[in-house]
């Protein structure tokens, strides 16, 4: 449910602020920037921080350079605890969902050939050990630059997205960062990660709220904004404080 204004939720049942990363705290596979860093900060002392990303947990934590917070990671494939004794993660659920390699290479190979991306570097597929795959369009070893600047506004993959989910109906698909599709085995997406924490730590969905910014079609923060978590949209990291002042007060 996104909020078009704060008075549409109950801030006093708020127990829990999800976060998506990319886009909505830094830019894409960026570090943790100290102007959000420090809205984290306040929030922490009043609420729950919780991650919820695409990526692993270790990666999104060392991105965020350490900050202390749990995290939902590979669409709730995978949950980390931060653990204050330490300073590290501690892995609560790893899943491992199996993959048919051959057949997702000959659906790459093929959509490639349909739309014209035939040149790439390095590997045309990722393969994730959780069983999610991710089909970078310039190539897993493109510079960042050139996937940054490749369809920022995804024009160029939207032609692409029903067929890619046509290839892949045992997955949910998304359209993820600037250059790539993610797909994650059915039914997980990061509604389902939250509902799923949700059920196992006794929150009401009423006492949840997320902040991201992919919440168009085939976003990975879609299934949130249509669900019945409050949703706070954000389209400018630069601007989180912003966005969330209502609950800096």
């Amino acid at each position: 449910m996104i909020l078009t204004s704060p008075e549409m939720i109950d801030i006093s049942r708020l127990k829990v602020i999800a976060f998506d990363l990319d886009g909505t705290l830094t830019q894409h596979r960026t570090p943790l920037g100290d102007e959000n860093r420090a809205v984290l900060d306040i929030l922490s002392k009043k609420y729950r921080i919780l991650m919820v990303g695409a990526g692993m947990c270790t990666r999104i934590f060392n991105q965020m350079q350490c900050y202390p917070v749990d995290i939902l990671g590979n669409y709730g494939l995978q949950y980390s605890k931060y653990n204050r004794e330490t300073g590290a993660l501690d892995l609560i659920r790893d899943t491992v969902l199996p993959c048919d390699r051959e057949r997702t290479s000959k659906n790459v190979e093929m959509l490639r050939e349909e739309f014209g991306f035939t040149e790439f570097a390095g590997e045309g597929v990722e393969f994730h050990p959780s069983g999610a795959i991710t089909f970078p369009i310039l190539g897993k070893s493109a510079k960042i630059e050139d996937k940054l600047a490749f369809d920022p506004d995804r024009s160029r993959r939207r032609p692409m997205y029903a067929r890619v989910k046509e290839l892949f109906p045992e997955y949910t698909v998304f359209i993820g960062g600037s250059s790539s599709f993610d797909l994650v085995p059915t039914p997980h997406d990061k509604y389902y990660a939250l509902a799923n924490l949700c059920a196992d730590e006794g929150y009401s969905h009423d006492e949840v709220l997320y902040v991201g910014d992919d919440y168009g079609v085939g976003g990975n923060d879609e299934a949130v904004a249509k669900s019945d978590i409050a949703f706070v949209t954000v389209d400018d990291y630069t601007k989180l404080g912003e966005r969330l002042s209502f609950l800096l007060k």
